[in-house]
């Protein structure tokens, strides 16, 4: 989602480098937006002083003119800090003053998707919000996409459909697996290839699924860099609201998104080629990580027939 503030910034002719955990270095890389990502080795809501201290050392021979502190907290803050940027931009929160020069007030209410609240960063002081925000976009690398398709020994002649199961939240935010297998199962018959994907924590998922052949489970067999490119060749994406779906957004896949626990008006799949499932029940949206009233009303009460019908144009053999 930050690649919004990437391209805002970019067109301004500003250069932009990216501190960001090693994972996601891959996702950086397909960014046409930034020149080079640095890998800052801290755990996530790991304080790590000595690991943040020592990359703004080495960031501070680069003579940045601005820095972004995209996270509210003192952490975050520390690197630009140590490296000595003259404009250290951020929101205001956890007593941040010294570390955040150019302080920003924070408002819910205006500020009201995670995608806004990055692209408020990058405008000037007191500068409104664009009408419209650019899309996140990633670009494939063509020859290891090839390549990823050939060691894995995969097929796109036909119409190719990613399940992708997981959520790292917890499973307030999961279409249920039985669901999962049932569209699997129709796609299968319409003439689709169907590939599950995610990490190593979603291969039992993704076995459950795929159990019979209906399914190729792809979940543990690639690096997030490697996902990416496959997701560029998928004619659609169907997934929970995780990091993922954003990643088949960007790269170009119908989507569609499935909402739980959390709120499709907050974190959108951000492109025009989406269709979000979601049934605004009284209880929802929660944002909890399990549900607080023991039925998942918000997930199972989504069909497998209904996220089907959004894939009929998707199945259609001119695709």
């Amino acid at each position: 989602m930050a690649d919004a503030l990437f391209q805002q910034l970019t067109d301004t002719g500003a250069a932009v480098d990216v501190v960001a955990p090693g994972w996601s270095l891959p996702i950086l890389e397909r960014m046409p937006t930034v020149r080079r990502g640095f890998e800052l080795k801290a755990g996530h809501g790991e304080f790590a002083w000595a690991a943040r201290r020592s990359l703004g050392h080495q960031l501070a021979a680069h003579r940045y003119d601005q820095a972004i502190v995209l996270p509210r907290s003192l952490k975050a803050a520390l690197v630009p800090w140590f490296a000595r940027v003259a404009q250290r931009t951020g929101f205001t929160g956890e007593l941040r003053y010294g570390l955040i020069n150019d302080r920003r007030p924070f408002d819910r209410t205006l500020l009201n998707q995670t995608v806004k609240r990055f692209v408020a960063l990058g405008l000037r002081r007191g500068e409104p919000l664009p009408t419209h925000l650019p899309q996140p976009r990633l670009v494939p690398v063509a020859d290891e996409q090839a390549a990823t398709l050939q060691r894995l020994e995969l097929s796109v002649d036909t119409p190719t459909i990613a399940l992708l199961p997981g959520a790292e939240y917890g499973p307030a935010k999961c279409w249920p697996l039985e669901h999962f297998r049932a569209l699997a199962e129709a796609l299968k018959a319409a003439g689709a290839n169907v590939w599950i994907m995610g990490s190593a924590k979603d291969y039992a998922a993704g076995e459950q699924i795929a159990a019979g052949g209906i399914a190729r489970n792809l979940a543990g067999d690639t690096s997030l860099a490697e996902a990416t490119d496959l997701l560029a060749c998928c004619s659609a994406a169907v997934s929970n609201d995780s990091g993922l779906m954003h990643v088949a957004a960007a790269v170009g896949c119908w989507v569609v998104a499935i909402y739980g626990s959390s709120s499709p008006s907050f974190t959108p799949p951000l492109t025009d080629q989406a269709s979000v499932m979601y049934q605004d029940l009284d209880c929802s949206p929660c944002f909890k990580r399990h549900c607080p009233l023991g039925h998942l009303d918000c997930l199972t009460g989504i069909s497998p027939g209904a996220v089907l019908r959004r894939l009929d144009r998707q199945l259609a053999p001119s695709n």
